[in-house]
């Protein structure tokens, strides 16, 4: 007999972005095992988004450093869905162009700040996991998860340097 997993199990996002080019160890490591990742922009180079395809799926988009051939490509926004929550991707969140809670998007993850941030307005998440590139100024380098199940979500971000 075979078993089916439940309808509710829950999905793992890895979040990152803000990579400048850099793909830390520390990265990999954080987001290994994750069901997928969101790269929320400023990649700088498409080996990072190679490295991070080797993990899970990428949904990535482009950020005001991503310039050339290849990051024509990527959009500046995106949209996903899983399970019950569709999660929206920004790299600048003054880019957002709606608003979320009119759109039924239940997620909203964004990069550009360096600052990692999780809150809440109007029953719409905003996820920025921070920088997980070179760090910048004194803030910390960090990536971020979304666990999904069902129409729940929780989001969380660490610091991926001592």
């Amino acid at each position: 007999m075979t078993s089916r997993p439940s309808p509710l199990a829950a999905t793992r996002i890895g979040l990152i972005s803000d990579t400048h080019n850099l793909v830390r160890p520390e990265a990999l490591r954080y987001l290994d095992g994750c069901d997928a990742i969101i790269h929320a922009g400023d990649i700088c180079n498409p080996d990072v988004l190679d490295a991070l395809a080797r993990i899970a799926p990428v949904t990535a988009v482009r950020g005001n450093n991503d310039t050339g051939d290849w990051a024509a490509s990527l959009p500046t926004h995106a949209t996903l869905t899983v399970g019950q929550v569709t999660i929206l991707v920004v790299h600048d969140i003054a880019e957002l162009g709606c608003e979320p809670s009119d759109e039924g998007i239940g997620v909203v993850v964004s990069g550009h700040s360096h600052k990692p941030s999780i809150s809440e307005r109007d029953g719409v998440l905003f996820v920025n996991p921070g920088s997980a590139g070179p760090r910048r100024f004194k803030l910390p380098v960090c990536a971020g998860l979304l666990v999904v199940e069902g129409g729940r979500v929780n989001a969380s971000f660490d610091s991926l340097l001592a």
